[in-house]
């Protein structure tokens, strides 16, 4: 074949190309969007230790401090001292909770037996609330304004600095 026939079958088939290139990256964006959805829609409510619950609407109003963390992490096992100066420091001007990432309710309490955490453990079984909040580091920080993220990350060394940026 000539070189000149090559190029029209190649100009021929490549709006077929582009076409199903388009449509391949339609479909991923409507696929993406499809799982995304019902986690940015569903209602979470996680049970505590105590009985207590957090549901999506104490989310809503005010301020909220949540340190994501498991006791199988090994940067998780100092969460005692490093959770109890946040919530001594913030918890007044912020609620501030704990939670449990993917952990039965035994193994947290036996972690936290003979331990004085000073905020409010509640257990995300499922990983639903880590899984909505895009929490990908335990442990983990996220601050809720009013029910919006305004923070979200890893917790740092120092989360005073980081907090104080948003509650300064």
């Amino acid at each position: 074949m000539t070189t000149t026939v090559l190029r029209r079958r190649a100009s021929a088939l490549a709006p077929v190309s582009r076409s199903a290139r388009w449509i391949g990256a339609a479909l991923s964006l409507a696929v993406l969007f499809a799982l995304a959805a019902p986690l940015s829609a569903q209602n979470v409510r996680l049970q505590g230790l105590g009985g207590e619950q957090l549901a999506e609407s104490d989310l809503a109003r005010g301020t909220t401090i949540v340190i994501v963390w498991a006791s199988w992490s090994p940067r998780s096992r100092d969460i005692v001292a490093r959770v109890n100066p946040v919530a001594q420091r913030w918890g007044g001007r912020a609620r501030v909770v704990t939670v449990n990432f993917q952990e039965e309710r035994g193994a947290v309490e036996s972690f936290l037996s003979g331990k004085s955490l000073g905020a409010a453990t509640f257990l995300d079984p499922d990983g639903a609330f880590s899984k909505k909040y895009a929490m990908a580091t335990l442990p983990g920080l996220l601050i809720i304004k009013d029910g919006q993220v305004v923070y979200r990350g890893k917790l740092p060394d120092d989360p005073d600095r980081v907090i104080g940026e948003f509650l300064g």
